[in-house]
């Protein structure tokens, strides 16, 4: 079994958000993992989300209403387009540091949880304003799933392509390293 080194999270602002370095690769998160891929126009591939986005995300949602799990990632979901759906194993840790930070707390109704913003969720939504209006800014510039999915579909064309090519000799791994960096940096370009 192979153990990945842990990395250390950046420390919270006074509004109890991270602020810090970004996470993810570019790529499309569309209801898989935590990814927090996307596309953003403009610059060609990008970052959807930054280290602390959706944590921001869900605490904005819940203080427009309070939201079950699934509702918030389904409202995420429709604020991309179609994109982006965060995975349960994604919203609910973030659900959960809200509750440990005081920023939400939970009803129970039947087997159900349902989220509420708190007052100290208000102050760091209040203290978060103008982050909070560029991320809304930076998901509703995302061009609908439709629009991606040629793109889309080409990504998973070269996954599947990868998946077969597996193993590989050294040299041909070189090969397709190379290929790819070079069109990582033709799409860079567009």
């Amino acid at each position: 079994m192979r153990f990945l080194p842990q990395r250390s999270t950046p420390p919270l602002g006074a509004d109890g958000l991270c602020h810090g370095r970004r996470f993810m690769r570019g790529g499309f998160g569309h209801g898989h993992g935590g990814h927090g891929g996307g596309f953003g126009r403009g610059r060609g591939l990008r970052r959807l989300l930054e280290h602390g986005d959706l944590r921001l995300l869900v605490l904005h949602l819940l203080g427009q209403k309070p939201s079950h799990g699934y509702e918030l990632i389904k409202e995420i979901e429709t604020l991309t387009g179609g994109v982006y759906a965060p995975s349960p194993g994604v919203i609910y840790p973030t659900l959960n540091y809200l509750e440990e930070l005081g920023q939400a707390e939970t009803a129970t109704a039947g087997a159900k949880k349902l989220y509420t913003i708190t007052a100290p969720g208000r102050a760091a939504l209040g203290e978060a304003h103008s982050a909070i209006e560029a991320l809304l800014a930076r998901l509703r510039a995302v061009p609908p799933r439709e629009v991606m999915a040629p793109i889309i579909r080409a990504m998973e064309n070269l996954k599947t392509a990868l998946r077969l090519k597996s193993p590989a000799t050294p040299e041909a791994i070189k090969a397709i390293a190379a290929l790819l960096d070079d069109t990582a940096r033709q799409i860079e370009e567009l």
